[in-house]
């Protein structure tokens, strides 16, 4: 019985999301991928997929079972690929997606030590606010800033992400400091592609409108209107954990804030495992951040 070829029949399965599209890339006939899968599920005594006419979905423990399969085939490619080359040393062109303001201050001026340490390594840093397709687009995998926990995906948690209000003092010397979200009606508040914000607060979560003179698609026109002390807006402490160190901005509204459940995540696509290449570079990222990234030293969060 090869149960380990049923383990890498089941991973593709989930990452094509179609016994017939897996059957195309393993060469095999749906019925014999279907055959595949029950044999697994049986020699396991639990269902691992539902199975409609229309798609495939992974039951809460084909969820469980799917990312512990993940590691593994990730661990014997790995294995495979360091016999093959005769050394444990990645190589190959790294393709990295990543969001653009955080890759230009986060990413970007820490490559040099990266690539120093893998002088077989190249990467190719692409910068999109746009969801991109990583299996689709080719990428090896993506830095991206949200709420995973109900994602299929395979991700690694890098670091937090805390957002909350600010204005530069010197906005805040001419309108005054807002004490309540009724306050913030009198303020004028700057934000893109959003005409309200969801936030945290006391009483949990609440909605606040925004209406003001600036409208922009661009996370970092917002940003440099902020510092010019235009009005108030919701940042990032990736973004601006500097300035609030400095005294240039000030934290407003304290008690509220966004993105408790947001992190910075490396995600990858599961249907090519984890190559060397990829662990190394998300374990820089990941010690490089740390549980209290550069960023968010010495802020009160």
């Amino acid at each position: 019985m090869d149960r380990f070829g049923d383990l890498d029949v089941f991973a593709r399965v989930v990452t094509a999301k179609s016994m017939s599209a897996a059957g195309r890339e393993l060469n095999l006939s749906p019925a014999v991928i279907s055959k595949r899968i029950r044999r697994l599920e049986d020699r396991l005594g639990v269902r691992l997929l539902q199975r409609t006419t229309r798609q495939l979905s992974l039951t809460e423990a084909g969820q469980g079972f799917y990312e512990r399969v993940v590691a593994i085939l990730g661990s014997v490619e790995e294995a495979e690929s360091w016999v093959a080359s005769g050394s444990g040393q990645p190589r190959g062109t790294l393709r990295v997606s990543a969001p653009t303001s955080f890759g230009r201050l986060h990413i970007a001026p820490h490559l040099k030590p990266f690539l120093d340490a893998n002088p077989m390594v190249s990467v190719e840093l692409i910068l999109t606010d746009t969801f991109v397709d990583i299996v689709a687009e080719g990428f090896d995998l993506a830095v991206r800033i949200a709420d995973l926990r109900d994602s299929s995906l395979v991700a690694k948690r890098l670091a937090p992400n805390h957002r909350m209000l600010c204005a530069t003092p010197d906005y805040l010397a001419r309108h005054g400091v807002p004490e309540s979200l009724t306050d913030l009606e009198r303020h004028t508040l700057i934000a893109h592609n959003t005409d309200q914000w969801r936030l945290d607060g006391p009483d949990g979560p609440v909605s606040v409108r925004i209406a003001g003179p600036l409208r922009t698609n661009s996370s970092e026109v917002v940003r440099e209107a902020l510092l010019a002390g235009v009005g108030i807006a919701l940042r990032s402490t990736w973004d601006i954990g500097a300035e609030l160190q400095s005294g240039a901005l000030t934290h407003v509204l304290p008690a509220y804030s966004v993105g408790r459940r947001v992190a910075v995540y490396a995600v990858y696509p599961s249907r090519r495992h984890m190559e060397q290449k990829v662990r190394v570079f998300v374990d820089y990222l990941a010690e490089l951040y740390g549980a209290t990234p550069y960023w968010d030293r010495g802020l009160v969060l």
